[in-house]
C-alpha cells in the first residue's frame, strides 16, 4: 500500500542510536510536526536531538492527501457556535499562519507546491453552506458560495476559500530534514522523567516533546478520554478529471478530491478505526460510476487522531508536566496542524509567549459530548468477550478485512495479522 508520494522519492537516511546523549530539547516522532518542530528549533539555534522508531514520515504523513488551508470543513460556524467570535478568528488567523509559512519555506524546494482553491461542498444541505458563509463574515473572511462546484454529481453547492495550496509532503521533509539530527529505527521503550531510554542508548533532555501521532504516555492528560481514531482511504486515478482545485464533503463519510499531475486523488470510505466502512470497495465503485474510463494506479489508507471539539491539543502535555509537550489531534487537517504545532511548541520551548497557545491547550475542557461518545466505545469494548485484547489499555480487537489487521475501536491501536504494532497509541515497534 505505498502511496503516491512513497513511490520514487528519496528520503534522507539517520543512523540509529547508538550511545548515551544529552540534549535541550527531545524529540519524539518524526512525522511532519515533529520534522519541522526540529527545523524550526536548529534555525533558531536551539540544541534539539529527533528519535523515530521506524523511519521518518512513514506514518500518517506518508499517507496524507497533503492539502495546505485553513479551510477545516464548515468548522467557523461551529466555533463562533461553541466557542465565540474571538476563538473563532484565532483559530483561523493560527491557520493562516500556517498556510502562509508553507508558502515562505516551499517558494526555495522542489516539493510540487501549488496555489490552489480549496471547496467544502455538500451534497443536499444548502443551508449549512450558508451558515459558513454567515460565520465567515462575522468572524470577517472572504470566502465564495459556488453553486455549482467542478465535481461529476449534482450538490447544493461549495464554500470557497480562494489561494490555498497542495504540495508533495515527502519531497518537501527531504528537502528540510536532511541535516537535522535525528535518529531513525530508534524505539523509545519508556521515559524516566525526561530521559528516553532505548535499547541501544538513552537520551536526557532538558525539556521533551511528543509528537508521535497519538500520545503514547498514559499516565497524564487523559489522551485516551480526549482522543479517538479515524480510517480513510485513497484511490490514485489516471485518466481521471481534472479539478484544478481541492475538494471534501463537509459530512465526514464523504469524499475527497485533488489532483496531482496526472492523477486524480480520490479520497474516502472512512470511519472509526475497529468499525467497518466503505474502505477501497466505496472509491471503485464511485470511480467505476463516474470515471469509466479511469485506472487505479495505487491506492493507501491513512489514521487521523481525533480532538472532542474538533480543534488540536497543541502545547504542555499535562498541566503537570511543566517540561513536556505534545501535539496531537489534528482531526484530518495534519499539514497545517503539523506547521502550527513547530511554530507554537518551538516558542514555549524558548519561553516566548506565543497568542495563539491558550486557544490549542491540551488542558482545556473535556467536557464536549463526544467525550461520551468515546466514553461508551471503551466500556463496550472492555467489557466485549473476544480472545484478541489491545495491550494499550485492554479493550477488544476487531478484524479488519480490507487491511487485514485486528484495530481497537476504543483508541485506534492496530496490529498485524501476527501482532506486530502497525498505529499506536499500543507502544511496540
Amino acid at each position: 500500500m505505498e502511496s503516491i508520494w512513497q513511490k520514487g522519492v528519496n528520503m534522507p537516511v539517520f543512523p540509529k542510536l547508538q550511545e548515551d546523549l544529552k540534549t535541550e530539547v527531545l524529540i519524539i516522532g518524526g512525522g511532519m510536526a515533529g520534522i519541522l518542530t526540529a527545523y524550526f528549533l536548529k534555525q533558531r539555534g536551539v540544541e534539539c536531538i529527533l528519535v523515530e522508531k521506524h523511519r521518518i514520515c512513514a506514518g500518517t504523513t506518508g499517507h496524507t492527501t497533503a492539502k495546505i488551508t485553513c479551510q477545516h470543513g464548515l468548522i467557523y460556524q461551529k466555533l463562533l457556535r461553541k466557542e465565540g467570535l474571538e476563538p473563532a478568528q484565532k483559530y483561523l488567523q493560527a491557520n493562516r499562519l500556517a498556510l502562509e509559512q508553507y508558502g515562505k519555506l516551499c517558494r526555495h524546494l522542489d516539493c510540487d507546491y501549488e496555489i490552489r482553491d480549496n471547496y467544502v461542498y455538500s451534497v443536499s444541505d444548502r443551508k449549512k453552506l450558508e451558515q459558513e458563509m454567515k460565520a465567515l463574515e462575522k468572524i470577517g473572511f472572504h470566502a465564495e458560495l459556488c453553486s455549482h462546484p467542478a465535481l461529476p454529481f449534482p450538490t447544493a453547492g461549495a464554500v470557497k476559500f480562494p489561494n490555498q495550496a497542495q504540495f508533495h509532503p515527502l519531497k518537501f521533509v527531504a528537502a528540510i530534514a536532511e541535516d537535522l539530527p535525528v535518529y531513525e529505527h530508534t524505539f523509545v521503550r519508556e521515559m524516566r522523567g525526561n530521559t528516553a531510554v532505548t535499547d541501544s542508548g538513552s537520551i536526557q533532555a532538558g525539556q521533551v516533546i511528543i509528537t508521535t501521532h497519538f500520545p503514547f504516555l498514559n499516565k497524564h492528560g487523559s489522551y485516551f478520554l480526549k482522543l479517538y481514531q479515524h480510517r480513510s482511504y485513497v484511490l490514485a486515478l489516471e485518466h481521471a478529471q481534472n479539478l484544478d482545485g481541492m475538494y471534501v464533503d463537509e459530512n465526514r463519510k464523504g469524499l475527497s478530491f485533488r489532483n496531482y499531475g496526472d492523477y486524480l486523488l480520490l479520497g474516502g470510505g472512512g470511519h472509526r478505526t475497529g468499525k467497518q466502512g466503505g474502505n477501497w470497495s466505496e472509491l471503485r465503485r464511485f470511480a467505476q460510476q463516474y470515471y469509466p474510463k479511469a485506472q487505479e494506479y495505487c491506492h493507501w489508507a491513512a489514521q487521523d487522531c481525533m480532538s472532542l471539539d474538533e480543534m488540536p491539543y497543541i502545547g504542555q502535555y499535562s498541566s503537570r508536566t511543566a517540561q513536556l509537550f505534545t501535539a496531537s489531534g489534528f482531526n484530518k487537517w495534519g499539514m497545517t496542524g503539523a506547521m502550527l504545532s513547530a511554530m507554537l511548541l518551538s516558542d514555549r520551548v524558548q519561553g516566548k509567549k506565543n497568542e495563539y497557545a491558550d486557544l490549542f491547550t491540551p488542558s482545556r475542557s473535556i467536557l464536549r459530548p463526544r467525550l461520551l461518545v468515546n466514553g461508551f466505545e471503551t466500556v463496550t469494548n472492555l467489557l466485549s468477550f473476544t480472545g484478541k485484547r489491545c495491550p494499550h489499555l485492554g479493550c477488544a480487537l476487531h478484524w479488519n478485512s480490507a487491511e487485514h489487521s485486528w484495530d481497537c475501536a476504543c483508541h485506534g491501536s492496530r496490529f498485524s495479522e501476527n501482532g506486530n504494532v502497525l498505529d499506536n497509541p499500543a507502544n511496540g515497534e
